[in-house]
């Protein structure tokens, strides 16, 4: 079978196999390394070697099978640690804000209550609140430990400041950006002070009286007039004598604060209100960051989450909107709208680069024209008195101006170092006065195109009116308080009835008034420029926007409760 003389060749396994990749392998190592090849493999033992390297193989894959299950397992107990921290950190930051507001409630009290003490009494308060200043966390965590009481985190400052020094110098809080998220309401501090009446044996009984009727005792019942004047006080207290604590200041130019006596005609007289009636409401299904009422006093604008929805309010009975301008997309929300003054033309603006422009003369609302900038959002919106130019206020920070004929950008006022939030034009359309988170209002000359002024606060600015007399300028802020400034001399009056951040405000049209709303839920009236409280308006929930009608009959307020209030201003 075989050749004479020859051996049968080896077994050799087939080309490309297993075996023959371990036997090519096995030959090549020996002829690198001098030696013969002696390594011969069957078909048996190649057949061990690969079931070998498969068991290994295997081994390996389920030991990092399991490896990868218990990263798994580690990353989701690091995502529930994750939350668990986020949620503790939010708790936190309630908590702080809270004692924020605390902080600043004692500063309001302290404020009111001082001037009514006599010299000696003003300075050891003002030194105990300087003492309470300088102490350290660790001095009051171990007076706090004394009692048996948990320690204070060390995160949150008592934020105490000199009453008799302040100028609008409340500590800020930490809402950041203005509404619209705003309709879960943080709780007030209105009740903070309770309990406290400061009554000096040293007054007299004049004086005494007065800081008693500050504190709260023999307070009467809430009355359209809360502050008429009462004889025989001194001037510098009467605001306190009708019951409640004083709350307008005028600052002088050096810083001083003194409570304001309110002249006997300051409620009274044409053109002051005397009460508002509520006539309407108007439920809009979403959060109210926007309204404007037309010059008819018909129809009323109420914008929320992606369109603006119409209503009639000429007729009494409930109401259902007559038509819906849907202007953003479905999640974002409007901000402001704007009428021009014949009723035909509504500029919307939001949480979008682009404002659109709604003609409203055909008998379907429609979209004209679209403005478009840089900025991913406007805040506000203001309209050139004689409906050719449109002011936005951008989240850049830029002041964006609008022709509306040509529909073309031709200026950006640049200044704020944050977002613009808040805006209004001087009657004669040569000034135009704007807000930031920033905290400063600045003000531009139009015609020149560039600031004229700028005023530095504490506190972020959410909304800003200009007075149509053209001399003062309302300033509402994130510390609660509204500020009345003269726009040509160093007077300003302090007011202080909100108790939250003061999100929108609006002068009417004869000048003689104004209103703002706040977080805190109210619509407050006020006295120009001295700021007597005309008549107070308590909603359901956080008031975002309001308006007033040209012809100072009807106020229009958006709230946090997905509704619109209609109001009828009664004289």
């Amino acid at each position: 079978m075989f050749p004479q003389n020859r051996p049968p060749a080896p077994l050799q396994p087939p080309p490309g196999s297993s075996a023959s990749v371990v036997a090519a392998a096995a030959a090549a190592a020996a002829a690198a390394s001098g030696t013969p090849q002696s390594l011969k493999l069957t078909y048996p033992e190649t057949l061990d070697r690969i079931k070998e390297e498969f068991q290994f193989l295997q081994t390996q894959y389920h030991s990092l099978k399991l490896e990868c299950e218990k990263l798994a397992t580690e990353k989701t107990e690091i995502q529930r640690h994750y939350v668990m921290y986020y949620e503790m950190s939010y708790g936190l930051n309630i908590e702080m804000h809270k004692q924020t507001e605390i902080a600043k409630r004692l500063n309001v009290i302290c404020a009111q209550l001082i001037p009514f003490l006599s010299q000696e009494h003003q300075q050891q308060v003002v030194q105990a609140m300087e003492r309470a200043k300088q102490v350290t966390m660790g001095e009051l965590n171990a007076s706090i430990g004394v009692r048996g009481l948990p320690p204070l985190p060390h995160s949150v400052s008592l934020g105490l400041r000199n009453p008799l020094a302040m100028q609008g110098a409340y500590p800020p809080g930490a809402f950041g950006l203005p509404p619209p998220g705003v309709n879960g309401d943080l709780p007030g501090a209105a009740s903070y002070g309770a309990g406290l009446h400061l009554v000096s044996p040293q007054m007299n009984g004049a004086a005494a009286a007065a800081a008693a009727a500050a504190a709260g005792y023999g307070r009467s019942p809430v009355s359209p007039h809360p502050h008429m004047r009462v004889p025989g006080l001194p001037a510098s207290l009467q605001s306190a004598a009708s019951g409640k604590p004083a709350y307008s200041f005028h600052v002088s130019a050096d810083g001083q604060m003194q409570p304001v006596p309110f002249p006997p005609d300051a409620l009274l007289g044409p053109g002051i209100p005397r009460h508002a009636r509520q006539i309407h409401t108007l439920n809009h299904g979403e959060v109210v960051c926007a309204v404007t009422i037309s010059t008819s006093t018909r129809h009323v604008y109420t914008g929320g989450k992606g369109c603006v929805k119409v209503w009639d309010i000429s007729q009494p009975g409930s109401k259902s909107p007559m038509a819906q301008l849907d202007c953003l997309n479905r999640d974002n929300y409007i901000r402001s709208c704007k009428l021009l003054s014949d009723g035909r033309t509504l500029i919307v603006g939001g949480e979008a680069s682009t404002l659109s422009i709604w003609d409203l003369a055909t008998p379907t609302p429609r979209i004209k024209a679209e403005l478009t900038s840089s900025a991913p959002a406007c805040y506000a919106l203001a309209i050139s008195p004689d409906n050719k130019v449109c002011f936005s206020c951008c989240s850049d920070g830029n002041i964006v101006v609008w022709d509306l004929h040509n529909q073309t950008l031709v200026r950006q006022f640049q200044g704020h170092t944050d977002g613009a939030s808040c805006i209004d034009i001087s009657n004669d359309g040569t000034k135009l006065w704007t807000g930031g988170l920033d905290n400063t209002v600045r003000c531009w000359d139009l015609r020149e195109g560039r600031q004229l002024q700028q005023h530095d606060f504490t506190s972020q600015i959410f909304s800003l009116g200009y007075c149509p007399t053209g001399e003062w300028l309302a300033v509402g802020m994130e510390s609660s308080n509204v500020e009345v400034l003269h726009v040509s001399k160093p007077d300003k009056y302090q007011l202080h009835l909100h108790e939250s951040c003061v999100l929108s405000l609006k002068f009417a049209y004869c000048g003689k008034w104004f209103v703002s709303t706040g977080k805190d839920n109210l619509l407050n009236a006020w006295r120009t420029p001295y700021g007597s409280s005309i008549f107070q308006s308590k909603e359901s929930s956080s008031v975002l926007s309001c308006d007033i009608s040209p012809d100072d009959q009807f106020i229009v307020t958006g709230s946090g409760d997905k509704k619109a209030t209609v109001y009828e201003v009664i004289y």
